[in-house]
């Protein structure tokens, strides 16, 4: 694989890369199914929180992203939930599965699908530095109170589902 292209993929994937939340209940057989460094892909839109704090559910997805829409700009009514959107058929490299105690959190990075291949067979040392910053951010978080927002039965019905599996466990990629 030519370097161009990699080091074109590394610039478009890192740069400006921000931490977007979603927090759910998943059974432990759905969780056990995501492994490090597996690509998967993601076929409705994903909704995500650029907020954070403690965990009211047993799964977080900690997603590092340059490319998640503010729909809180478009629609002020969702901007307390820090409502970003990733557009569907979005694909994400499953970085980290960091767990404290019966909370488990899933760390992925969202790429650009023509980098497929690159993100399929590489890895970055970048890719190592976000996994730390997100074991840092939970190791705080995780002793705080959840969210109240982030925990109304609006925004925990938009964000019940897996990540890039249906209800099932079934992969779509």
């Amino acid at each position: 694989m030519e370097n161009k292209k990699i080091e074109q993929a590394y610039q478009n994937t890192f740069s400006g890369l921000t931490m977007y939340y979603r927090d759910c209940e998943l059974s432990e057989d759905l969780v056990t199914r995501y492994k490090v460094d597996q690509i998967i892909q993601e076929r409705g839109f994903t909704d995500i929180s650029n907020q954070a704090e403690g965990l009211a559910k047993n799964v977080r997805f900690a997603i590092a992203s340059n490319s998640a829409s503010n729909l809180g700009e478009i629609n002020p009514d969702v901007a307390k939930y820090g409502f970003h959107l990733i557009p569907s058929g979005a694909y994400f490299k499953v970085l980290d599965i960091y767990k404290i105690e019966h909370k488990t959190q899933i760390m992925l990075m969202h790429f650009n699908e023509a980098y497929l291949e690159i993100f399929n067979s590489t890895k970055s040392n970048i890719e190592d530095k976000i996994v730390l910053v997100g074991r840092k951010s939970l190791d705080t978080k995780i002793v705080m109170q959840p969210h109240s927002i982030l925990n109304n039965e609006e925004w925990t019905a938009r964000t019940a589902d897996p990540i890039g599996m249906s209800k099932t466990g079934t992969f779509f990629l």
